[in-house]
């Protein structure tokens, strides 16, 4: 990896690019839209929302600010929990479309597995969402399908009725926070990981072996974070509403940790927290 718009290649040969833009907490209206243009200025071509984020409409107006050719850029949603099911996942897609002011988007994904909304049902609202994935795929209207915060046991249950296999899967995954088994698991299905609040939502700025490793090679704790999940080999997809900070995170590609270093962020265990269980949320 060269630049942050070189690709990974997923299981069904659409190309993505290496570090994707988040926009999870940025509010919609000026900050969303000011933000997303910040980094598509500064060489982002990967755009993350979703429709729990309500930033949509905003990432839309950016990407038409932007002047970049559309298929120039690779768009990613996520639907809400409160909307799965075939019928719901369905309408819920038009929505986003409609926000986005898009004919297409580039990958969606069922955000969560296990929502409160459908605990008792799970395994029969996640098959209805992902008959409707696959149509909406078959289709062209979503280039790329997939999941966010899913363990095995909940691949292997959409598995059951799938016909077509999630390409991707999002999860958080941070110095200390690595979820092994998943990304195991998911590698052995060719299935590509993304990270998201790769920066442990801020609190990796305070921890002492973070700053040892920034001084060590002169660069950010953010770029070190992110040049480590590049070497990890997942898909890293940093926050800012900065300027600076937007097209610092891009900086990335002129050095490389060494393997002893990857490992020590690795075994920071813990240093930032860890993932939610998503059979025991509560939205």
């Amino acid at each position: 990896m060269k630049s942050p718009t070189d690709c990974y290649t997923l299981s069904n040969g659409t190309e993505i690019p290496c570090i994707g833009f988040g926009t999870w907490q940025t509010p919609n209206g000026e900050v969303a839209v000011s933000s997303v243009l910040s980094a598509i200025e500064a060489g982002y071509r990967h755009i993350d929302t979703a429709q729990g984020y309500g930033n949509e409409e905003s990432v839309g107006i950016a990407v038409k600010k932007s002047g970049v050719d559309r298929k120039q850029l690779f768009v990613t949603s996520k639907l809400a929990n409160g909307e799965h099911g075939y019928e719901k996942t369905l309408a819920a897609f038009e929505g986003t479309l409609e926000r986005l002011d898009m004919e297409y988007i580039d990958l969606f994904l069922i955000h969560w597995p296990n929502p409160i909304a459908f605990r008792d049902s799970w395994q029969e609202a996640n098959a209805g969402t992902w008959k409707a994935f696959e149509e909406l795929y078959k289709s062209g209207r979503i280039r790329s399908i997939g999941i966010s915060n899913f363990r095995p046991h909940h691949i292997k249950e959409l598995m059951k009725t799938a016909t077509i296999a999630p390409m991707v899967n999002q999860i958080r995954l941070c110095p200390g926070d690595t979820q092994d088994e998943v990304v195991d698991y998911c590698r052995s299905q060719n299935i590509l990981m993304e990270a998201y609040s790769p920066l442990g939502v801020g609190k990796i700025f305070e921890v002492p072996e973070m700053q040892a490793l920034a001084e060590k090679y002169g660069k950010s704790i953010a770029q070190i974070c992110i040049r480590w999940s590049l070497q990890r080999g997942y898909l890293p997809l940093p926050k800012s509403v900065t300027p600076a900070r937007i097209k610092e995170n891009t900086e990335v590609f002129d050095f490389e940790l060494e393997a002893a270093d990857v490992q020590l962020i690795a075994d920071l265990k813990g240093c930032v927290g860890y993932s939610y269980d998503p059979d025991t949320i509560t939205f």
